[in-house]
């Protein structure tokens, strides 16, 4: 084990970019223990505090001249459930300077079900840790696995549905809801950020505003947050966003519109309709959304979805595992099938759908209101590769070679607005007294490097990560092997 780990270190005159917006400057960063100890102008850390550390032992110090200095990554939406216990190693996220994961999305997660054959669409979670029939006893689960980062948790809506209900084509009762309402408040007194719902998922459709308010309503009271994969992302979207934010608004919530895009051709160019009715709903409650920066998203593979114009690419498939890899078109050319009957053989699956476009993705990118998630699938045979790139794609699309994005406006949407929005405490920001996540990158060469074809690469130019203060990743030796990350309760207080 590395003689570093744990050990208080000082970050020598790299440029501070601190997750609140305002201007980088030079700065030296102390950490001791498992927090920042001082930022100050190079040269001027307190001596008698490092006398003080150096009394009880080495301070380690990095030069990190040329480079950034930042909070750790937030990946506000991610499906790391159960690789945060299974994989705790979580090489995708710490590789990219992610340091605190929120699970748990989409209307998707662990608790509260334990079966051992999961349906579409939990079954993207994995098929092997729906054995936690409560958020507490999930936490306990990631406590003891001790993975590399930080999990924060949503409860899914689609999970409480999958325990509480026999038939999933109608709306809850009233003895459903209040069950699921039990459960959610069983989530929030174990730490909880709050609900997230998929009503996009036939799973979860039927259900109505008053079945998701008895539920989110509980989160509210509670001062969670309530985080949506909208009903419908192609020719209903404007209808979908209304109704997700009048559920929010009749529970008391503040609402994050998940992975907002315009799927599907005939929608393309309509962000310039729904970002300014995002705006508009904004006035009158609390409103942000997440995005990651692809044209392409990453689901369970749905006939319904499959129109004959988009690039289809199988990620996995049980009933022909063969054809991961490969694109649904040219599947069903050679089974002499159409792409929609193609799609049905080869289900149960996952696919990835070239559904948006470029400038959409733009659009909501550099909105005031958007943060970064990943959304990726850690147990795809062949993931996206937003789940190992999506971070330092941000900076290197956005930032340095577009110029979309401020390079403090791109670090704020990763850091500061994303712990702001989603109640995480002390998290965030590189600040006195606040949890030492840190993540140390070199602007001109910080870039992604998975692919569609090649989804396991690492990414450039992330020098260093540490976790509550350990040091858990280095761009010379990769992962350090350290493991200090913790389930993560909300903060205490609404702020």
């Amino acid at each position: 084990m590395n003689k570093d780990f744990g050990c208080p270190t000082l970050l020598k005159g790299g440029t501070v970019v601190d997750g609140s917006d305002s201007p980088g400057w030079k700065a030296d960063v102390l950490l001791a223990g498992e927090r920042i100890a001082s930022i100050a102008a190079p040269g001027r850390t307190p001596p008698d505090l490092l006398a003080g550390l150096r009394s009880q032992g080495p301070v380690h110090e990095i030069d990190c001249s040329g480079l950034i200095v930042a909070p750790g990554f937030i990946d506000v939406h991610t499906h790391d459930d159960a690789a945060a216990i299974e994989k705790a190693d979580m090489l995708p996220k710490i590789s990219q300077g992610v340091t605190t994961v929120i699970v748990g999305n989409c209307g998707i997660s662990l608790a509260p079900v334990v079966t051992d054959s999961p349906l579409a669409p939990l079954s993207l979670l994995g098929r092997h840790q729906f054995r936690h029939a409560t958020m507490r006893a999930y936490a306990d689960a990631v406590n003891a696995a001790r993975p590399a980062v930080n999990v924060a948790a949503l409860l899914g809506h689609t999970a409480l549905r999958m325990r509480h209900m026999a038939a999933l084509d109608r709306a809850a009762d009233a003895d459903e809801r209040a069950a699921m309402a039990a459960d959610m408040q069983e989530a929030m007194d174990a730490g909880a950020l709050g609900l997230s719902s998929g009503v996009f998922y036939e799973e979860a459709y039927a259900a109505d505003v008053e079945e998701l308010v008895a539920v989110a309503s509980v989160a509210a009271r509670n001062g969670g947050v309530y985080a949506t994969h909208v009903r419908d992302e192609l020719a209903g979207i404007l209808p979908a966003l209304q109704e997700a934010a009048l559920t929010a608004r009749q529970s008391g919530l503040p609402l994050v519109i998940s992975h907002h895009k315009c799927a599907g051709p005939a929608n393309w160019g309509r962000t310039r309709e729904t970002l300014p009715l995002i705006e508009e709903l904004a006035r009158g409650q609390e409103i942000s959304m997440d995005v990651y920066p692809y044209t392409a998203g990453s689901t369970v593979l749905r006939e319904d979805l499959v129109d004959g114009i988009i690039d289809i690419l199988i990620t996995g498939s049980q009933a022909h595992p063969e054809m991961g890899g490969r694109y649904l078109a040219d599947i069903a050319a050679e089974w002499g099938l159409s792409q929609q009957d193609a799609a049905l053989r080869l289900k149960p699956a996952n696919a990835c759908y070239f559904q948006m476009r470029e400038d959409d993705v733009q659009r909501v990118m550099t909105h005031p209101l958007s943060m970064i998630g990943s959304d990726g699938l850690p147990h795809d045979e062949r993931p996206h590769p937003r789940l190992w790139g999506a971070f330092p794609r941000v900076l290197a699309s956005y930032w340095r070679e577009k110029g979309l994005l401020r390079l403090e406006e791109a670090v704020h949407k990763m850091t500061g607005l994303s712990a702001a929005r989603f109640r995480i405490g002390e998290r965030g920001l590189l600040k006195v007294g606040y949890m030492a996540d840190v993540v140390v990158f070199d602007p001109l060469r910080v870039k992604d490097g998975a692919t569609f074809e090649r989804p396991r690469e690492f990414s450039e130019g992330i020098e260093h990560v540490w976790v509550n203060g350990v040091s858990s990743y280095t761009a010379e030796g990769r992962a350090t092997g350290a493991r200090a990350g913790r389930f993560v309760r909300r903060a205490a207080d609404k702020a």
